[in-house]
């Protein structure tokens, strides 16, 4: 098979003409540098005198009692310096984002393999790694240890209660279905593989007790705070510093944090420096991954394919401690309905607490597990009626107008639009029958085509992070410095945020700067996360620009209007204007999630469709994307570039996530190779990400056009999160593909199939004579497992 070279096209609507600035596709402001490899990030910083360095010593076992801790040899390492523990923290010792049950460092029963235990410092990097791995730990190992969904519903090891959203009479609804289908649906985590792995320093200032962090994290604001926690201490003596991180996709957002407080506590401890850049294997140990998913359905339906009504029970692998577990499992729970009405409904869902490392936020934060559950249905009805599932996708679409299963009406709805243009662009109902066609031709290598839409709520569903606040300093000779509670990981947020300060300003753009985020300029900040950041800063840097603006305007008169921007501030400065500003903006009302009482409410959607077609080897598994058309609402675009990069991104990490990337823990009883409640896909060896020939080797995307959003910055919508689910389109192609052959060979049933759709898994589906003189049962051995 030859594999043509990877190409695409991109489309992207005329920008307004009112606007200089923004809607223009100016490139990234740190891609030279970060192309050259000149970018400065953390781990680049230059060591200060004295500095030490840090290793954690980290629990090898999962739910055990320590009895003893050895440090003879870790001691006799040349550079060794001391030992930190519990016991060296001033403040509280536990932590959390959201609720405070996990400790910083373990001081008696481990919660799962990975967990901190104390941190050695040496006057070396390559000397405490070393002596964290001579440190002897003597543990009493405990009973239960529960890995999986299933151990924990058996063993009732849940955090928190229940959680329901109910519309309509359920009941009813089943007694009008003429079809009823039940299933099961398992979605495997995912490891977030940012390319530069946490890292953290922390400097202390012994002559007024002040703490300087530098940090790789998604919050700096949540590190300041939980580290003043840990110290004992106000929150003002501790500043974090955020210059640029390597990628984060919400890895850095909670679990970043507790590594941050442990250096920090060893700083203050010694009355040095310290710093650590976290190994791989370590890092991915240490800090959690996406939640995998167990999904219980009920689905009635009449024989046109019509929904009457849906009971679905989801239960997420929380890990260890509660983090942000629970939001996630609210947004999955919010998005089971994709873009689809069921009149009657009830959602339940539950977090499963387990022995392994405390599950975290990942791009899409819940949505993607909660949409792939209603598409999975969406497919079964349709086998099961032998009907096209976009038969029964129009056929249920919501219509402009509609409440959603949490009473939000749906405004500005395109969903309906891009479906049908999709289907005229990519030529999809005419590819459907060359498919078919070529499968008939073809015995062992089948194609597979699909075609997804989706919605993504666009805020916090915790009401209060909708705020952001921003600073902007005019200097005297026309430049500009920004301030704001954002992070930049790699999405260009600082570059769509100059270009709102260049907008409203009316300067030069390379005349405005960001040059870090740091809780002493900008106090309270909400995590870049929730793909709110371009909307809630924007709006807060938009809002002190126009204060500076409106200052400006009042010096205008006669000839001045036509003033150079450098002429003007210095005209201000010497009449006396103040040349700064604070921005701050709060998300209108309605917002929130209140589950007691079936409602809660985004600020609005972002929305979009992706058609896939691909081609299976089903002797091996082997598969390639032929080809992949996007098509999304982004409202108007802040920079056009930016987004259809985002896009792009999130679509393969969704392939990913869907297809290939899968964790796989030691447990008692399939992968009992693998020491239990250990995480044996730690590293590049063993996890697979997409790669460049994973790339559609034909990749259109398409903006759509006059379609304002007017609830966010300059009418534009976020996009960082919602495209990641679209990725989602590929495993059904290959499903399609799969049940071709399936067909083939005399297998025409329904079979469930289990993301991530991995090569062996493809392959053994493929039910064959091949499998057959395996001995395999095909409708279990090729199902994932391991992580959930």
């Amino acid at each position: 098979y030859h594999r043509a070279v990877s190409h695409g096209q991109q489309i992207i609507p005329e920008r307004p003409n009112s606007q200089k600035v923004v809607g223009t596709s100016l490139p990234h402001r740190s891609a030279y540098l970060q192309t050259t490899g000149e970018a400065k990030y953390t781990d680049d910083m230059p060591s200060l005198p004295n500095t030490l360095y840090a290793a954690f010593v980290l629990a090898t076992q999962p739910n055990a009692r320590i009895k003893s801790i050895d440090l003879g040899a870790a001691s006799k390492v040349p550079g060794f310096v001391t030992f930190v523990n519990h016991n060296d923290i001033k403040g509280n010792n536990m932590t959390g984002d959201i609720v405070h049950d996990e400790e910083v460092f373990v001081s008696s029963i481990t919660p799962c393999v990975g967990s901190i235990i104390g941190v050695v410092l040496c006057e070396t990097e390559r000397a405490s790694h070393a002596a964290a791995h001579l440190v002897q730990i003597e543990y009493e190992l405990l009973t239960p240890t529960i890995f999986t969904i299933d151990d924990a519903i058996e063993h009732q090891s849940f955090l928190d209660n229940e959680r329901c959203l109910q519309q309509g009479d359920i009941e009813k609804g089943f007694s009008e279905a003429e079809n009823i289908l039940e299933g099961t649906i398992l979605i495997g985590g995912q490891e977030h593989f940012y390319l530069e792995t946490n890292c953290c320093m922390a400097i202390p200032s012994n002559d007024d007790y002040e703490l300087t962090l530098y940090s790789s994290t998604q919050n700096p604001s949540k590190t300041q705070e939980l580290t003043a926690l840990a110290l004992g201490c106000d929150v003002n003596h501790v500043v974090c510093h955020v210059k640029r991180m390597g990628g984060g996709f919400g890895g850095k957002e909670s679990r970043s944090i507790t590594p941050t407080i442990a250096i920090a506590v060893a700083a203050v401890k010694v009355g040095r420096p310290v710093r650590m850049n976290i190994e791989r294997d370590v890092d991915m140990c240490v800090t959690g991954q996406r939640h995998p998913f167990k999904i219980k359905y009920k689905v009635g339906f009449t024989n046109e394919g019509q929904f009457k009504a849906l009971d679905v029970y989801l239960w997420s692998n929380a890990g260890c401690s509660f983090d942000l577990s629970m939001p996630v499992l609210e947004r999955a729970m919010l998005h089971i309905d994709n873009t689809y009405r069921f009149p009657n409904i009830r959602v339940r869902g539950r977090l499963c607490k387990t022995h392994l490392p405390s599950n975290t936020a990942f791009r899409g934060f819940g949505g993607p597990q909660g949409l792939f559950g209603c598409e999975t249905i969406i497919d079964h009805v349709a086998r099961h009626l032998k009907l096209d599932a976009l038969v029964i996708r129009r056929l249920n679409m919501y219509k402009e107008g509609d409440l959603t299963h949490f009473s939000q009406p749906l405004e500005r709805w395109n969903i309906p639009r891009l479906m049908d243009e999709l289907v005229e662009s990519s030529d999809f109902l005419q590819r459907q029958k060359t498919v078919e066609e070529f499968n008939k031709l073809n015995t062992y290598r089948k194609r597979g085509i699909a075609i997804l839409p989706t919605k993504f709520g666009i805020a916090f569903t915790a009401k209060f992070l909708n705020q952001a606040a921003a600073l902007v300093h005019v200097y005297k000779d026309g430049s500009v410095l920004i301030s704001h509670g954002g992070t930049e990981m790699g999405q260009g947020l600082h570059t769509k945020m100059i270009s709102v300060a260049a907008e409203v300003l009316g300067c030069n753009v390379n005349r405005v700067r960001i040059s870090e985020t740091a809780t002493d300029k900008v106090a309270n900040t909400s995590p870049t996360a929730a793909s709110a950041s371009s909307d809630l800063n924007g709006m807060a840097i938009r809002i002190a620009c126009e204060q500076i603006r409106e200052r400006l305007n009042k010096l205008v008169s006669g000839d001045d209007i036509h003033l150079p921007w450098e002429s003007l501030v210095k005209k201000a400065y010497f009449s006396r204007i103040d040349l700064c500003a604070h921005g701050f903006y709060a998300t209108p009302e309605p917002l929130g999630a209140d589950f007691s009482q079936n409602r809660a409410s985004f600020n609005y959607f972002t929305q979009g469709t992706a058609a896939a077609e691909v081609e299976l080897d089903t002797l091996t598994g082997d598969w390639h994307i032929l080809r992949v058309d996007i098509f999304m609402d982004v409202g108007t675009s802040l920079n056009p570039q930016i987004d259809i990069g985002q896009i792009e991104g999130a679509f393969i990490q969704g392939v990913g996530l869907f297809t290939m990337e899968e964790l796989i823990w030691g447990d008692h009883k399939q992968y009992k190779w693998t020491k239990p409640g250990a995480l044996f896909t730690r590293g590049p060896g063993t996890y697979k990400i997409p790669s460049f020939n994973d790339v559609p080797i034909d990749m259109r995307v398409e903006l759509l056009s006059n379609a304002p959003n007017p609830l966010a910055i300059y009418s534009s919508k976020a996009i960082g999160e919602p495209p990641l689910f679209l990725g989602a389109v590929v495993f059904f192609a290959l499903k399609n593909a799969c049940m071709a052959y399936r067909e083939q060979q005399g297998y025409s049933e329904y079979f469930p199939f289990n993301s991530p759709a991995t090569v062996e898994r493809l392959r053994m589906a493929c039910t064959d004579e091949f499998t057959q003189r395996a001995c395999i049962d095909k409708h279990e051995i090729f199902q994932a497992r391991g992580s959930y």
